[in-house]
């Protein structure tokens, strides 16, 4: 198990949990809001947790209101918006803080991992993407604007994921 996998996170639900939960699965970690431009990323990521699950991906949202107070709600609405909304049936975790002096222990930890350009440090914005592979180890970073079923996000992923393509 690795650091990241170990670090204790809190479901949407309030119950305890950690990455380890997904040890052997690729997972994409995806810092969330419901009232974001970006919200309709939802769709994708929804998709990809259902076509790819099969194959050993896992999506978890992380909730978060740093960003223009765009996650204003409780869990419970929180929950109602995703579910009803998008369908959403992967798990949400608590809400958290990405950035700053109240950072959460897990984004301490991803924000190490630079983008393609290089760049580490803080999230951006909304529905900035991790991808963690089934090993616990952080291969991928996406800025927010990009979509999860970007090319570059799903060359990433195929990567990485330990059933193959038949």
């Amino acid at each position: 198990m690795t650091e990241l996998q170990n670090i204790g996170i809190t479901t949407l639900g309030g119950a305890p949990t950690s990455l380890d939960e997904y040890s052997g699965r690729a997972v994409l970690v995806v810092n969330v809001a419901s009232k974001c431009g970006l919200t309709p990323q939802y769709t994708a990521l929804e998709k990809l947790a259902k076509d790819y699950s099969d194959r050993g991906l896992s999506v978890v949202g992380f909730p978060c209101n740093q960003f223009g107070g765009q996650e204003p709600g409780t869990a419970e609405e929180i929950e109602t918006f995703c579910s009803t909304t998008y369908g959403v049936t992967f798990p949400l975790m608590e809400k958290i803080d990405v950035n700053g002096e109240n950072r959460h222990p897990i984004y301490e930890q991803l924000v190490q991992t630079p983008d393609a350009d290089g760049e580490a440090g803080d999230v951006q914005w909304n529905f900035e993407k991790f991808l963690v592979s089934p090993e616990g180890e952080v291969v991928a970073r996406f800025r927010p604007r990009t979509e999860p079923d970007a090319p570059e996000v799903l060359a990433a992923i195929d990567k990485v994921l330990p059933v193959p393509t038949l």
